[in-house]
Parts: structure tokens; sequence; C-alpha cells
């Protein structure tokens, strides 16, 4: 998944690339690799069309212990 995240960047690097159906199953550091590759936002909902979504404080939880990880690949 990472590596496709990337592709999709490089490929069309205008594009939004959002992490949503599946998202359940990746662990926190598979979720930090994908925007360190290029995701630039999530689905945050209590259920897509067809799977269960992570709840919004595990998400919350991710982005506060990701966040030193995010600020340094940015600068």
């Amino acid at each position: 998944m990472i590596c496709m995240v990337v592709t999709a960047r490089i490929v069309m690097p205008r594009a939004t690339v959002r992490l949503s159906a599946g998202r359940i199953w990746f662990s926190m550091p598979d979720q930090a690799l994908c925007f360190l590759g290029g995701a630039n936002s999530i689905f945050a909902n209590e259920k897509l069309l067809t799977t269960a979504n992570n709840d919004f404080d595990v998400d919350q939880a991710m982005f506060t212990f990701c966040s030193p990880i995010y600020a340094y690949a940015i600068y």
C-alpha cells in the first residue's frame, strides 16, 4: 500500500491521495509511512459504505504520536 501511495504521488502530483477503505487493518507505523510517502488526508467517519473505519480517538492518538515525524518530514 505504501508503494501505491508513493507511485500515485509521483504519477499524479496534484491529486489528493486519501487513506480510507481498509485503513482499519493498517498499523500506526504503516499509516505514518503512507503519510510520509505522500498521502495527504484520511476519511474520518464512523463507517464507510461497506467497511468499518477507525475511531476518531485512534486517529487522534496516531496524529499526536506521529506529529514529530510529520514535522521532520515537512521541514
